[in-house]
């Protein structure tokens, strides 16, 4: 069973988390960001981790404030402000990113510190996410990307009011969606992104209709709406950082290009032990897919099938071992049948 959902703010923070990712790629070509209009041909190969890690550095480097829309191939969209402060003195940075469609949400990130309002059930829920917005740091360039994605620039164009260059990432292989990439000439700035399928079709689309460069927003202002948590009531989501061996996991078989990054444990009930839930989180340098198991709870899950928001796939599944049921949800931005190809390859360890 396949459902098609709305995108919702959840797409939105989905598609920052790429922008962070896309700090990795194999360098392929000669041409370089800022080269000569001349020099660059729609369809020639780029140099790509030129490319990407300018798009990175440029999300940490400047100060921003803009609304950011995400719309699917359904005709659905979802949108969302965005405030990104950057203190150049300590180079420290926080950003807020409030839903401006659905039900009201607002989100702050520093660091590893994330707090997320929501209003209309007076609550506001407190975690340590090291792989929010930013995940994962891979540190130095994965030279083995260039195996499953080309890259080629499309030539210019221009968004939000800002003068772009184009650049295309091709996959080689149909575990992986394409994108195009809207990148601002100066900064440097991601300014628009389209999730591709096989056909070369936009799935999803995401963009800022209005951005202001070298905005006026403080790292010290944004701080001092985080700590106003007078009337909400606090939830503190408890993650730990684990293994999937310590957890009782693992895969038969890898799926290509897609390396396990971080697995962590979370209780976002506050239940027992056994209740909680373990993240098992993969990455192909941009595309990632994260892999939730929990105990089976009837009364809890919904059906087993698969959900569609946009370029965000979700299946769902109920396995059996030795007695036991557990309970899969599989999410990325990717095919279904990469997530099939996780879910199948799933299974428990001996105890």
């Amino acid at each position: 069973m396949t459902v098609r959902a709305r995108p919702s703010v959840q797409s939105i923070l989905l598609t920052l988390v790429l922008l962070g990712l896309m700090q990795v790629a194999q360098a392929q070509g000669v041409p370089a960001p800022g080269a000569a209009p001349g020099m660059l041909q729609p369809g020639a190969p780029v140099g790509v981790i030129d490319w990407l890690e300018r798009m990175h550095d440029a999300s940490r480097r400047n100060s921003y404030i803009g609304t950011f829309v995400v719309s699917a191939a359904s005709g659905d969209l979802s949108s969302a402000r965005i405030w990104h402060a950057r203190d150049a003195s300590s180079d420290s940075q926080m950003e807020r990113v409030e839903a401006l469609t659905g039900p009201p949400r607002s989100t702050f990130r520093r660091g590893d510190e994330v707090m997320t309002f929501l209003p209309d059930r007076r609550v506001v829920r407190s975690e340590k996410r090291s792989d929010f917005g930013e995940f994962p740091r891979l540190g130095k360039p994965d030279e083995s990307i260039g195996r499953y994605y080309d890259a080629r620039f499309a030539g210019q164009g221009r968004v939000a009011g800002f003068e772009t260059d184009v650049i295309e990432l091709v996959p080689r292989d149909p575990f992986r969606f394409g994108y195009r990439i809207w990148v601002e000439k100066r900064s440097g700035l991601l300014t628009k992104l389209q999730t591709l399928d096989g056909n070369g079709r936009a799935v999803e689309q995401s963009a800022f209709s209005e951005l202001e460069l070298d905005a006026p927003v403080q790292v010290q202002a944004l701080q001092q709406m985080m700590r106003r948590t007078d009337g909400y009531r606090l939830e503190k989501v408890k993650v730990e950082r684990t293994t999937p061996e310590a957890e009782g996991w693992a895969l038969r078989q890898q799926v290509p290009g897609f390396r396990p990054m971080h697995c962590f444990r979370r209780d976002m009930r506050g239940g027992p032990e056994s209740a909680r839930t373990m993240q098992w989180i993969f990455s192909d340098g941009l595309a990632s897919v994260s892999l939730f198991v929990e105990p089976y709870d009837a009364q809890r899950q919904p059906r087993e099938g698969l959900l569609v928001l946009g370029a965000t796939y979700t299946l769902t599944r109920r396995l059996s071992d030795a007695g036991q049921e557990w309970w899969l949800t599989a999410v990325g931005e990717v095919p279904a049948q990469t997530l099939e190809r996780f879910a199948s390859s799933l299974e428990r360890l001996p105890r």
